[in-house]
């Protein structure tokens, strides 16, 4: 939403406020530094001046010519410690039943998106007789988890469709994608979203996903890091905080990585050192970066306002707000509706995330395992192995491809190119791109999210006219 020339304007797309006569669309360099910690652009914010996204469980006034936004709900965890780890999977079995049976309420067939972890393979276990949807890469089963969903399906019979996404397919459709998301997003795996949600469209109308299982239920490996290294926790602050300041003068390392990770406490360790660049990168790597995005900034309000939670719950909370709404959720919207596709999350029902932030921290997240009551609420009705499954995200061989000739060549292109000489030091890029080509580092995420911002930028701030869709 935005206010120009005296009109209050809203849409479901940014795009479609820039359709609107006489609209004058400036790029808002504010959201870069944002975009270059989250990689994605941290709402209210976006990257056109004077557009601003309503956040979640907010609602808009427009009176007078002036805009004021309220929120009226907020999820907060509140875990009953008198429940029973068999009574935490009981009620995670029974509401989770009923969400899945009231998302397939529908006047049309109703599909499931299927990879190798636990959360679309629990939803799937609802589908028999139904059609379940997987991609993968033409690179070797580390990024192939097709034949892991081939076998499912069989097992519960489902009838399963999948595509093999090749190298060409992937970077043909970059443009295109950035272009559904209005926005630029650093995730590799989006594109991955948008060949399956086409797939998936040729055969229904409806799916639904797995969405909001790990932030709900304790998914994530970060969310085990305050049960590690508890003999380090316990040294004096001023102690672990100058081993920390010291080792982070030297070049990365495992051992110099985890000096500087705990001497940070829990909150400058998740959103700091693990934040997608360092404020010392930003300043080597941005041309005019004013050093007012660091990311603690953004996200100290949301963490004070989980004081008296165990660190776990802290993390997912914030990660709820954030995360889940700024990237997960967005990526799942745009590159389904891109092929008119609707996208259901039973993971995300009311009374499913009610059961969730009422479960003790232990039943959540160990410092071994994550999701400890959905898993074997799962394994109720998956094999126990496929149920343990370690998290594997959504793989894609991007960090190989940028070692490639044809595909490095293409990133330098644009390293070196007219958009990266306005808003980057080019050499650093390079050398970035460089380092990585040599096998110095593992330098892809952030290569990708300068790669995406770029192609964004050229999509609708450098062109005419959209990429042909």
């Amino acid at each position: 939403y935005g206010v120009q020339t005296g009109r209050f304007l809203y849409g479901s797309e940014i795009k479609s406020l820039l359709a609107f006569p006489g609209f004058e669309k400036k790029f808002n360099a504010r959201a870069l530094d944002s975009y270059v910690s989250f990689e994605y652009v941290v709402p209210p914010e976006t990257f056109f001046e004077g557009v601003y996204a309503l956040m979640p469980s907010h609602y808009l006034w427009y009176r007078d010519g002036k805009v004021e936004t309220h929120r009226y709900w907020e999820p907060k965890f509140a875990p009953d410690e008198s429940m029973t780890e068999e009574q935490a999977v009981s009620a995670i079995e029974k509401v989770f039943e009923e969400s899945v049976a009231a998302h397939k309420i529908s006047d049309v067939e109703v599909g499931c998106f299927l990879s190798s972890g636990v959360d679309s393979s629990y939803v799937s276990t609802y589908f028999a007789g139904q059609k379940t949807f997987t991609v993968g890469f033409d690179y070797g089963d580390r990024y192939n988890e097709i034949d892991f969903a081939k076998d499912l399906s069989e097992k519960i019979g489902l009838e399963h469709h999948y595509k093999v996404i090749s190298a060409d397919e992937y970077w043909g459709n970059i443009r295109k994608v950035q272009y559904h998301m209005d926005q630029p997003l650093a995730d590799a795996s989006c594109i991955a979203l948008y060949f399956v949600s086409k797939i998936a469209s040729e055969y229904v109308k409806v799916v639904l996903s797995g969405e909001g299982a790990d932030e709900l239920f304790g998914g994530y490996n970060i969310y085990r890091d305050p049960f590690t290294a508890q003999w380090y926790d316990r040294l004096p602050p001023w102690l672990r905080g100058g081993l920390g300041a010291a080792a982070g003068l030297l070049p990365p390392g495992p051992g110099v990585n985890f000096l500087v990770r705990r001497g940070c406490p829990l909150e400058e360790r998740y959103f700091g050192p693990t934040a997608l660049m360092t404020e010392r990168e930003k300043r080597r790597l941005l041309a005019d970066y004013e050093g007012d995005g660091d990311p603690m900034f953004l996200t100290e309000a949301l963490w004070d306002s989980t004081e008296g939670l165990d660190p776990v719950s802290r993390m997912q909370q914030v990660d709820i707000n954030l995360w889940l709404a700024g990237d997960i959720l967005l990526k799942a919207d745009k590159m389904s509706m891109a092929h008119s596709l609707e996208l259901r999350v039973p993971f995300l029902d009311r009374r499913v995330l009610a059961v969730a932030l009422g479960l003790p921290r232990q039943y959540r997240c160990t410092a071994r395992r994550g999701k400890i009551a959905l898993r074997a609420a799962a394994a109720r009705r998956l094999p126990r192995a496929l149920a343990t499954n370690p998290k594997r995200g959504f793989p894609v061989p991007l960090a190989d491809w940028l070692r490639q000739d044809e595909y490095y060549a293409r990133v330098k292109a644009k390293f070196t190119g007219p958009v990266a000489e306005r808003f980057f030091d080019t050499g650093a890029l390079c050398a970035l791109l460089d380092d990585h080509r040599a096998g110095k580092t593992n330098a892809m995420t952030k290569i990708w999210a300068f790669y995406c911002f770029i192609e964004w930028y050229e999509v609708y701030f450098a062109e005419q006219k959209p990429p042909i869709l």
